[in-house]
């Protein structure tokens, strides 16, 4: 099919952008909360990207997400919401606690799983037992590969989990300091976690404490930041830059932090427009790709949110204020940072951004009115957005092909190990509720395959036939891939590697996620197809911490599926 051109392209966003204002001003002052969804029309134009069903039922609503090495999505809710729709083990030892309550007298015991493991290989699905309440909880995955993940609420607010598929869930009891609740997990360059805010929490700790028993440091930045009617700086945006500090960015505003030293380093400007960006405003941010050419050369993109006061609204009045449709993009590395204000084409809070290996970022979910919340999003945005950071300023955007399945409140994303971004959740409501509402319960998760899934680029898809289990910081690795049509397509310089670090998703901020671009050398041609590429290791720990990330070999801007590659701690034996 030929390109379509520049003018038709721009009177579809057009129309799209019209269809969403108009319905989000239609929904501006209440309307009937019990009425169907309105959905929109489909263009006359096929939009790139495919959307596939994988599961129609998880058994969970997938509140938080996270990729692990092996090919295994972990998925899991509250454990405070009611019984889930998948089953534990018959053997379980909840099944014989059931049993003993019911021959007692006793009241049910809920024997549902609140957390699953899906295996990418075979698309199965397994059922794990999660002994304390990890809602609205934050997580980073461990230098070895095991998740840590921390807080949530009630019985589970001061406790750290461990999650890996052979042990299940271990719990670390009163192992935080303080009760953490919406607050973001960040893996440091020395391979510790920085545990920073939560609800009324405007301080930070480590994992593992470096002090017993373990102390907080105070983080006043969150306590400036916090709005007295809707907070708007939970879960704040926080990315490891190249020199090892800390870009945080809370409400409106942010700072680059020193995690070795306890300390600010500097203000930067606000964002202009005043529009709060995080938790229950709910926009999205992610550190765009390093680059082996400016390696200490960092920018952060944050788009979307609630106008400030959409929380007040849509809960006291049930007035859903349009969302933002702003995205702002700045260097913190720079002497002196500014923020460059960009416009989507589509309005949008509550969606997830998810970087892709091409380097450019998906972004997806989410509603164009109201706020996080329960019940207090309207509009559900189904059209996926593409962000190009290389090409010119207003021609970044290219909206894509839509689902079919509304994703709001509690919705997630992430990618997979095959290039495709996998997308689940959805729950606007206390429990699980499926009839009778505006927005059910979702329990099923989707693939959306990005626009190098398109079948005419089977020509030039490489296919990734090996690469390091382990590299060392700075250390040359070979990569070894096949080309369908025989031939590097342009030439070597057609050929590049990127290294993925895979998301802890939860409330629309993919923790932890980074593409860092690998310095590609020679491409030598071994056989008829086959190539091999040597590639420079990322320089430090600052630009890539330790632990897995997906290699992705990418020929003609078309990536491959991945391989597993262990970025070695400083130190570590070889």
């Amino acid at each position: 099919m030929p390109k379509a051109s520049p003018f038709l392209s721009l009177i579809l966003l057009l129309l799209i952008t019209i269809y969403i204002a108009h319905g989000a001003a239609g929904d501006a002052v209440g309307g009937d909360p019990w009425q169907e969804p309105e959905v929109a029309q489909q263009p006359a134009v096929v939009l790139a990207g495919e959307w596939q069903l994988l599961h129609q039922n998880t058994g969970v609503s997938a509140m938080h997400m996270q990729l692990l090495p092996g090919d295994y999505v972990l998925m899991f809710d509250r454990t405070d919401s009611g019984p889930s729709n998948i089953s534990l083990d018959a053997l379980s030892p909840c099944a014989a606690a059931a049993t003993t309550a019911l021959a007692g007298g006793g009241g049910a015991v809920d024997c549902t799983a609140h957390s699953v493991l899906l295996d990418l290989r075979s698309n199965a699905l397994r059922p794990y037992p999660l002994a304390t309440n990890p809602w609205c909880s934050s997580a980073a995955l461990l230098p070895n590969g095991t998740l840590l993940q921390t807080g949530g609420f009630s019985n589970g607010d001061r406790i750290a989990r461990l999650f890996s598929p052979s042990t299940g869930w271990v719990d670390l009891p009163s192992f935080l300091a303080v009760r953490r609740w919406y607050a973001t997990d960040i893996l440091l360059a020395d391979g510790r976690v920085l545990i920073l805010g939560g609800r009324r929490q405007f301080n930070f700790e480590f994992f593992p404490h470096d002090d017993a028993p373990p102390q907080p440091t105070l983080f006043p930045f969150l306590e400036e930041t916090t709005d007295m009617d809707a907070e708007d700086n939970l879960y704040p945006f926080l990315h490891l830059l190249p020199d090892a500090t800390v870009f945080v960015f809370a409400n409106d505003r942010a700072v680059v932090f020193d995690p070795y030293n306890r300390a600010p380093l500097r203000r930067l400007p606000a964002i202009p427009g005043g529009v709060p960006r995080n938790y229950p405003s709910s926009g999205s941010s992610v550190l765009l790709p390093l680059r082996p050419d400016s390696p200490s050369h960092a920018e952060v993109l944050v788009c979307g949110g609630a106008p400030r006061g959409a929380y007040r609204l849509a809960l006291r009045n049930g007035t859903f204020a349009p969302a933002d449709r702003t995205c702002g993009r700045i260097a913190p590395t720079d002497a002196n940072p500014v923020w460059v204000m960009e416009e989507m084409p589509l309005p949008r809070a509550m969606g997830d951004m998810v970087l892709l290996p091409t380097g450019d970022v998906l972004i997806v979910n989410g509603a164009a009115a109201g706020t996080a919340g329960w019940e207090l999003g309207r509009e559900p945005v189904t059209y996926p957005v593409l962000y190009k950071p290389d090409m010119q300023l207003g021609a970044r955007f290219e909206v894509l092909a839509a689902s079919t399945i509304p994703r709001m409140y509690h919705s997630s994303a992430t990618l997979d190990t095959l290039g495709r971004v996998l997308v689940g959740g959805s729950n606007p409501h206390v429990g699980y509720v499926f009839d009778n509402v505006t927005y059910p319960t979702e329990l099923s998760l989707e693939a959306f395959l990005p626009p190098y899934f398109d079948a005419r680029l089977d020509g030039v898809r490489p296919r990734l036939v090996a690469a390091p289990a382990e590299v060392g910081y700075g250390e040359a690795a070979a990569v070894r891939f096949e080309v369908p049509g025989g031939a590097v397509s342009g030439g070597p310089e057609e050929v590049r590697v990127a290294a993925v670090a895979p998301a802890f998703a939860t409330h629309s901020f993919g923790m932890n996620q980074r593409v860092v671009s690998l310095a590609v050398g020679t491409v030598a041609q071994l056989a008829a197809g086959l190539y091999e590429a040597q590639v420079a290791a990322p320089p430090s720990p600052s630009v890539a911490p330790p632990g897995y990330y997906l290699w992705f070999v990418l020929h003609a801007g078309v990536p491959s599926s991945a391989a597993w590659v262990r970025m070695r701690p400083l130190g570590a034996a070889t």
